[in-house]
């Protein structure tokens, strides 16, 4: 697998899986019926956030992740990310090789800590994924999210530093 910059020329394969798991409102506080432009301006980052693909031997796209400050001026120095990974390809490295590239490259930004706003607490896969690379869950918004078959669950709120 290879990990490199995403480009608007990658977009046609990437919105399939990022509105499938949009519109399936189990991971993302994002309108579930997201248009693909609203989609697409959201998930394509410009720097000094970034946006990158995962892609396969065939030069398929599994998955995607978007990395960048995590709120403006004092608190650029915290960076956070979001992750999605085409759900045919669940469970194969993606998500992992993407976290790993994420923390790569948020050290070598200079950035001194990852914060996740909202990892809803049903996502056990990757709230564990995340445990994994040492994040810690500093606390929950109870009732946050409101799942379509669990109701409302909470969101985490989940920290790396780097420092």
């Amino acid at each position: 697998m290879l990990i490199r910059d995403a480009t608007g020329e990658d977009w046609p394969a990437i919105w399939p899986f990022l509105h499938t798991i949009v519109a399936a409102g189990e991971t993302y506080a994002l309108p579930r019926d997201l248009g693909e432009q609203a989609a697409r301006d959201y998930w394509l980052a410009s720097p000094p956030s970034r946006t990158a693909v995962i892609v396969n031997n065939f030069g398929d796209i599994l998955g995607s992740a978007k990395m960048g400050p995590n709120r403006e001026g004092p608190g650029s120095h915290i960076a956070t990310a979001s992750f999605m990974v085409a759900p045919a390809s669940a469970g194969r490295g993606a998500g992992r090789a993407l976290g790993e590239n994420m923390l790569e490259w948020a050290r070598a930004e200079g950035y001194r800590g990852v914060q996740f706003n909202a990892v809803v607490e049903t996502n056990t896969r990757a709230v564990a994924l995340w445990k994994s690379f040492g994040f810690t869950v500093i606390g929950t918004v109870p009732g946050a999210f409101h799942h379509p078959t669990h109701g409302y669950v909470g969101l985490h709120v989940m920290y790396q530093s780097l420092s």
